[in-house]
């Protein structure tokens, strides 16, 4: 049966940790003495990994099950994905950094994440060959993988012949099911990277967090734009940014940096897109960082303008993007979408 969630916050769920002692009462943890001179048992999972979603949460975890707490979980994860090599017309867009990626997989239990750069001759390799290449480098006890799991020279290594060569080798194999998920519409989905980006793409952000376990962010550095919010007293933060960003439109959501070593969390207006009103012509986020009352979020006397890092976390949508016929009109639009914000998550700061 095939694991389900329902996720409607926008946290991770917690993982069981497993300590030493936790090893010799169950079952699936690996039998294998480990005294101080032992290095520790290893769990070895590969794949793309990109966003972290709850299905590649699952594997971390059972990854962690088998090996305990004493044990060590790496994660092999493709960056860039190989598609940018084999068709890069066909290659997906990135939902995160390489560096999100990594820290999301070790919060998710993760003790090691190894960035594999997908080369022409890495991608030339044959499954048994590619296979035997990581067990000498890492010398797992077991792999843990999807059953959509492919490896190997036009992925012609499945999840079948993954476990009949780590038998031979002496190396166990566990299959995961899909991990199913249960959208804001009721309908119940198969977790893909594929999955949370159409999400994305369609400005469906909470459904894309409850494919991801949370709200879909977009990290990046607060840098110069064009200062027109500044002269209607709707001040905005430009992020320059690697995250996938979504459809065009307005979102709601918080924006979180630190200052003065303190964490700080605001609400945000968030906008997607080119910016029409003011003829823009190119793709951007910017957010209007507001009160709960509503009114514009003023920073800290000593806060730079900009070059400060910045994650925007996007909770729900609010409107399509508009061209308005005036500054005016848009506005007063901005003015009622802050006050819709304000109401829906303004309880939440």
């Amino acid at each position: 049966m095939p694991y389900e969630y329902s996720f409607m916050q926008n946290l991770i769920p917690p993982f069981k940790r497993r300590g030493p002692d936790s090893r010799s009462s169950d079952p699936t943890l690996i039998d294998l003495p480990m005294p101080d001179s032992t290095p520790p048992i290893t769990a070895l999972t590969i794949g793309n990994y990109d966003g972290v979603h709850l299905g590649h949460q699952m594997l971390i975890e059972r990854a962690r099950e088998r090996v305990g707490g004493a044990g060590r979980v790496i994660v092999l994860s493709f960056h860039p994905h190989p598609m940018t090599i084999l068709n890069p017309e066909k290659a997906p867009s990135r939902i995160d950094p390489f560096h999100i990626r990594r820290d999301r997989l070790i919060a998710a239990g993760a003790d090691e994440v190894i960035e594999l750069v997908p080369t022409p001759e890495l991608l030339a390799k044959d499954p048994e060959s590619f296979l035997d290449e990581v067990i000498e480098e890492y010398k797992p006890a077991i792999i843990v993988e999807g059953c959509d799991f492919h490896f190997g020279k036009r992925r012609a290594g499945t999840p079948e012949l993954l476990a009949k060569i780590c038998e031979d080798r002496g190396i166990k194999t566990e299959i995961l099911c899909p991990v199913k998920v249960t959208l804001t519409d009721q309908s119940i989905v198969t977790a893909s990277s594929s999955l949370a980006r159409w999400l994305l793409a369609h400005n469906r952000v909470r459904d894309a967090a409850c494919v991801l376990g949370k709200s879909h962010e977009l990290t990046g550095t607060v840098e110069q734009g064009e200062q027109l919010g500044r002269t209607i007293n709707i001040p905005t933060i430009n992020l320059k940014t690697e995250s996938l960003l979504p459809a065009d439109g307005v979102y709601s959501g918080y924006a979180r940096f630190t200052h003065q070593q303190i964490d700080q969390q605001v609400l945000a207006a968030i906008n997607i897109g080119s910016r029409p009103t003011v003829q823009g012509t190119t793709r951007r986020a910017e957010a209007h960082l507001i009160n709960p009352d509503g009114s514009p979020w003023t920073p800290a006397p000593d806060m730079p303008a900009y070059n400060w890092d910045c994650t925007l976390q996007l909770v729900g949508w609010v409107r399509d993007q508009v061209k308005f016929d005036s500054i005016e009109t848009l506005k007063q639009q901005i003015r009622r979408d802050c006050q819709r914000i304000c109401e829906t998550l303004g309880c939440h700061c």
